[in-house]
């Protein structure tokens, strides 16, 4: 299968968005740690912008800056995909459900649900286009974009592909170590055009991942984040350069996706 890379996105640590990290991923110019911060959604209407978590402040970070140039973001197919959801919401639940005086809130309740993030984006944009929302632990970026390259290949739909994680707090945070908040979305579509920037061509391998080092400081940040396995990905984008990248979806299988520039 394949499809073509119009809009890009990242937001993580030293990656403060595609505009001012482009340079940084194709290695131009030196990568320094810096943490990351997700601004306010001003896309969203105010209330929905206050009750709107720090997981849900990075996906729409990324998928507003990967749409920043579409006519109509409310006609883009979505696929979400996080390997956790919001974890702080679930244990602010299940702490409330522990106190005997504790009450859960509707708002803690819709932002604990892992379509939280899809459904403040088309709350945003209006947008009545069909969604899917995936987890996927370790291998959530790679299903991600198999979801969204098969829509592409299956219907001929234009489709927003966006990954994010967010650290869990304790105690899910010593089984489940995220290192860094990260995020990352592209616009991917059946045909090139004007904006493309490379063609993606899938490959299912029903083999487990063998692991490999990564070249620099920069690579080594995809084990921190299940999103932030978009890096080699998002590197060869920005370098404009051909690649094949491996990418984990479960223990048994993973994806081949080879980038050509456009």
């Amino acid at each position: 299968m394949r499809a073509f890379v119009d809009g890009v996105a990242v937001l993580g640590p030293g990656l403060p968005g595609w505009a001012a990290s482009e340079a940084i991923l194709a290695g131009a110019e030196p990568w320094r740690m810096a943490e990351a911060v997700a601004p306010p959604p001003a896309i969203l209407p105010s209330t929905e912008r206050r009750r709107a978590g720090a997981t849900v402040r990075f996906a729409l970070a990324a998928a507003a800056e990967a749409t920043a140039e579409e006519p109509d973001r409310a006609a883009l197919e979505t696929v979400f995909a996080s390997g956790n959801g919001d974890g702080t919401t679930v244990v602010g639940i299940l702490d409330a459900m522990h106190d005997p005086d504790g009450a859960i809130s509707p708002t803690q309740f819709h932002n604990s649900v892992h379509n939280a993030a899809a459904g403040y984006w088309h709350i945003a944009v209006g947008s009545g286009a069909p969604s899917v929302s995936l987890g996927g632990h370790d291998g959530a970026f790679g299903a991600g974009l198999l979801s969204a390259v098969t829509g592409v290949a299956a219907r001929g739909s234009a489709m927003l592909l966006c990954a994010y994680d967010t650290p869990l707090p304790p105690p899910l945070a010593a089984v489940r170590p995220i290192a860094f908040p990260f995020a990352t979305a592209m616009v991917l579509r059946p045909a090139p055009g004007e904006r493309t920037r490379a063609m993606l061509q899938l490959r299912y391998v029903p083999a487990p991942l063998a692991e490999e080092a990564g070249a620099g400081e920069l690579d080594a940040l995809a084990s921190g984040n299940p999103a932030a396995q978009a890096l080699p990905m998002l590197r060869a984008l920005a370098a404009r350069r051909g690649a094949l990248v491996r990418l984990r979806l479960t223990d048994q299988a993973h994806l081949e996706a080879r980038v050509t520039p456009c």
